[in-house]
Formats: structure tokens, C-alpha cells, sequence
């Protein structure tokens, strides 16, 4: 299959797409416990990212992608480590003797694809190595359709998927949560941030609303705290879930734009 060029229209076009995607709320809960499984394993996808120069976040949502964050699959397509891989690519690790370790595994798979420290890391070129990664079939043959192996589970995908390799369904509905969800959830819990994003100015007017960990009842106040969020998330780096609530994330992403917490916060 013919590849794609990260020119700087599809660096806009990842970036557009990153900064403006909300989570939908049916799935919320599941991404919460996807990214709670991720936290507690970090340890070894940092082992990953010391010997391998991939980024941690990078090695996580790939391995939940191609193995449901399960450590006895390899990384290159969720088959058993017990053996050589059998799906595409097959009989792989090729050097070695099964049973493989995850992170055997997990560098014969990255190192397949290329990927190093020298790989671009910003936030475009993540998404698209992670684009890539999976297969450009959609964004060369279903344009209009982005591909749910970054945007399942967001505002950024309704249906449409390869059902086997080759075969497409207009109406098939991914059942997978996509790699870029996962790490919009991850950069609004500042578990992470892109190489490329500076800290926001803060000479910027903002928006104000009183720090709370809870939902107001007042649909005023509601509607500009997502006012606020949606303000925030205007900024390089800045990723707040848009949920109407000016709690503990809300504020600190404030006062990265502005150099002070929301009023009310205790921690002012």
C-alpha cells in the first residue's frame, strides 16, 4: 500500500483535529479505566522508551491498540508470545526462541517500523506515525472517513471501518477506543506533554470562572466554564476535558496561560 507524506497541511490537519476532540460521554468511563491501566503500568513502557528512545505514552497506546494493554501478546499485532507472530507481520521476532518477553517483543516491533528517538514526537508527528502504524487505507481509499484507530470514541468518528483486511463496511461502528482518544485524555490529565508545545503566553486576556471539583446546577455557569475550557484548549499544550466542571485540571491549565489558579482554588 502506498504511503502518506507528513506534509505541513496534514501537520494543521492532526493538530486542528487533536485540539478540538472531545471524548463522547458513553465512553468516557471506559477511556477513564483505559488510561488508569496505562498509569499503573508506566514503569515498563518507560523501560521501553530508555532503551529505545520511543516515547512512553507512544509504546502505551500502541499496545493497547494491538493487545488490549495485555503483556503476554506482542506488541506487533496481539498474537501470544509463546511463539513467533502469526498474523501480518508474521514470524516475528525472528531472532530468539519463543516464549519472547513483552519487551523483546515490544523492540522488535517498533524497531519494524522504524521508530527511534530520532522519530519526530510533536503532536503531528505522533499521530502520524500512529496513523500510519495501523495503515493509511482510509485516508487513501475512505477520505472521508478518519481512521478509528486514532478517532473511536470521540466527536472526530461516526461509522465506517475495514472489516477484514481489504473488505470496507460504510456502517460498521469501531467497538475500539481510538490511540489519539487515549492520549487526549492523557494530556488533559498532564500525564504527558509534545515535544513541540511551548508553554501559552500569558499575556492573554482569559475567561474567569470560580474554581469547583463539582458541576453547577446553573446552566450560566456551566456554559462558561466550557466557554473556559474551549478557551484553554486554544493554547499549544493545553488539553482540558470540556465538561463544564472548573476543577483541579481547569485550574492548573489556567494558570499556565495566566500565571495564577482560578479564584477559589486553594491552592492560590
Amino acid at each position: 500500500m502506498p504511503s502518506v507524506q507528513l506534509t505541513a497541511r496534514l501537520r494543521d490537519d492532526y493538530k486542528n483535529l487533536f485540539n478540538n476532540c472531545d471524548i463522547r460521554p458513553e465512553r468516557s468511563q471506559e477511556v477513564e479505566g483505559i488510561v488508569r491501566k496505562i498509569d499503573a503500568s508506566r514503569a515498563r513502557y518507560d523501560k521501553v522508551e530508555t532503551s529505545l528512545g520511543v516515547p512512553w505514552f507512544v509504546v502505551a497506546v500502541t499496545h493497547n491498540m494491538e493487545a488490549s494493554l495485555n503483556f503476554t501478546k506482542h506488541l506487533h499485532n496481539g498474537d501470544p508470545l509463546t511463539a513467533r507472530t502469526m498474523q501480518v507481520p508474521a514470524g516475528r521476532p525472528k531472532a530468539g526462541t519463543p516464549p519472547f518477553t513483552w519487551e523483546q517483543s515490544a523492540a522488535d516491533a517498533l524497531t519494524l517500523k522504524g521508530l527511534s528517538a530520532d522519530t519526530d514526537w510533536s503532536l503531528s508527528g505522533t499521530l502520524y506515525r500512529l496513523e500510519g502504524y495501523n495503515g493509511w487505507g482510509y485516508r487513501l481509499f475512505h477520505p472521508d472517513v478518519l481512521s478509528p484507530y486514532l478517532w473511536s470514541y470521540s466527536n472526530r468518528y461516526q461509522s465506517g471501518k475495514y472489516v477484514t483486511d481489504g473488505t470496507w463496511s460504510d456502517t460498521a461502528v469501531s467497538k475500539q477506543c481510538g490511540a489519539a482518544v487515549i492520549l487526549r485524555r492523557m494530556a488533559e490529565k498532564l500525564m504527558f506533554g509534545f515535544p513541540d508545545q511551548p508553554l501559552p503566553r500569558e499575556d492573554s486576556e482569559p475567561l474567569v470562572v470560580a474554581h469547583s471539583n463539582r458541576k453547577s446546577r446553573d446552566p450560566a455557569i456551566v456554559a462558561r466554564a466550557e466557554e473556559l475550557q474551549r478557551w484553554l484548549n486554544s493554547f499549544d499544550g493545553i488539553f482540558v476535558k470540556v465538561d463544564g466542571i472548573p476543577g483541579n485540571g481547569t485550574s492548573e491549565a489556567f494558570k499556565k496561560v495566566t500565571g495564577q489558579y482560578l479564584p477559589g482554588d486553594p491552592r492560590a
